[in-house]
């Protein structure tokens, strides 16, 4: 990754004055891009209109462009008031969000405002972000098309239109409690405390950042301020069918974050194992194969399905530091001692216990599913290592 430092109101509430904001706090800006080179210059323009007047500030942009954007950022920047640097990213890690986190650890200021380059987020506004933070004492502050003011007019078409409203309802269902107060979490648009993120917790993946830093770094106060969604100034959107089954394995990743939340997940994911399971063993004993081989061979096919599900949705952020082979040896003798496990424990509950088989049965299924479940995150999917994680270079630079 490289860093290049390059030296250097239409919706706004008149309500919110330039005094109002902190100072020497002032903001940090980070816009995230990817091929943005024709709306870049038009960008640092409307920035350089609307904010230094109002607060100090200084742009990072974090790029991972396969065109001149970052030249022509270069070349931008000259004409700018304030200081504007570029960490171009030869390895788009965690896609926007990652993008974004590269920008927060590089920010120098008491705000940080994260923006996109596309002109969609109205630059005139991010002074009144920091102003109606600092107003209120909220340590996030969104941009909302879905509050009084607000406007979605520059989302077009009917089809991305109910994408981004399932998506809205969606994630603040997941999430009631950390989404309270967020009437867009979809947004792209917001301004957050420096003081309010801890950069190392956060596992983006995707282009919507807003819904990983609301729920992992849990702001106390929340505040929003309205916005009307702007026509794309150049370029095609970047929003993908790619990219909506990336956010849906990052609310997968959200939701089951929490040891409790992993083996609730873990645990609906082994009762769908059911049914590979008994459909191979009804394939296998009605082509005459003896029902005990057969339930040995059938309890494989739901082992295979359990450890896809599990790999995709439960455990995909902890993969990288075992061989895909020995996670599946592992798993699957796992699985499989579960079942050497069992009848044991069954014998116990009856013999020394003096319970029913149905109940004792119950029994050993719950003490076996825990045990599977705690062997199975110990033993195949440990937690990476600090330092070990995969990142792309970086290159720093000042024009």
């Amino acid at each position: 990754m490289s860093v290049y430092p390059t030296g250097a109101e239409e919706l706004g509430d008149p309500e919110l004055q330039a005094a109002e904001v902190a100072e020497p706090g002032a903001v940090t800006i980070i816009i995230p891009t990817f091929n943005e080179s024709a709306n870049v210059r038009e960008l640092l323009g409307r920035l350089t209109d609307s904010v230094p007047s109002r607060l100090p500030c200084e742009v990072v942009f974090v790029d991972d462009s396969t065109d001149d954007t970052p030249e022509v950022i270069g070349k931008a920047a000259q004409d700018c008031p304030f200081p504007v640097s570029v960490i171009h990213r030869d390895t788009p890690t965690g896609g926007l969000g990652g993008a974004v986190v590269e920008g927060i650890k590089a920010a120098g200021s008491d705000w940080i405002v994260v923006m996109d380059a596309d002109l969609q987020h109205p630059p005139a506004l991010v002074p009144d972000l920091v102003a109606a933070g600092e107003r209120s004492g909220a340590e996030l502050v969104v941009a909302s098309r879905y509050i009084r003011g607000g406007s979605r007019a520059g989302l077009a078409g009917g089809y991305r239109i109910a994408v981004s409203r399932g998506a809205t309802w969606l994630a603040k269902a997941l999430f009631p409690r950390r989404l309270r107060g967020i009437s867009d979490p979809m947004s792209g648009f917001f301004a957050i405390r420096r003081s309010t993120v801890t950069a190392d917790a956060l596992r983006p993946l995707g282009y919507k950042i807003l819904l990983e830093l609301a729920v992992r770094c849990r702001p106390e106060k929340v505040a929003e301020v309205p916005f009307v969604f702007q026509d794309r100034f150049a370029g095609e959107s970047k929003s993908t069918a790619k990219e909506g089954v990336r956010f849906l394995k990052h609310l997968s990743a959200l939701r089951t974050s929490s040891p409790l939340a992993r083996m609730l997940a873990f645990g609906l994911i082994g009762l769908t194992g059911f049914v590979p399971n008994l459909v191979a063993l009804s394939l296998l004993t009605s082509a005459g194969m003896h029902f005990l081989p057969a339930e040995v061979i059938a309890n494989q096919f739901g082992v295979v399905w359990n450890f896809l599900l599990i790999e995709v949705l439960l455990f995909r952020d902890r993969r990288a530091h075992r061989h895909w082979a020995d996670r599946v040896g592992r798993f699957a003798l796992l699985a499989n001692a579960d079942l050497l496990l069992r009848i044991p424990l069954i014998a116990l509950f009856v013999g020394q216990f003096d319970l029913a088989v149905l109940p004792a049965t119950t029994l050993a299924l719950l003490t076996t599913f825990v045990l599977r479940f705690a062997a199975t995150e110990a033993l195949v999917y440990l937690p990476r290592r600090s330092g070990r994680s995969s990142r792309g270079s970086r290159t720093e630079r000042t024009a």
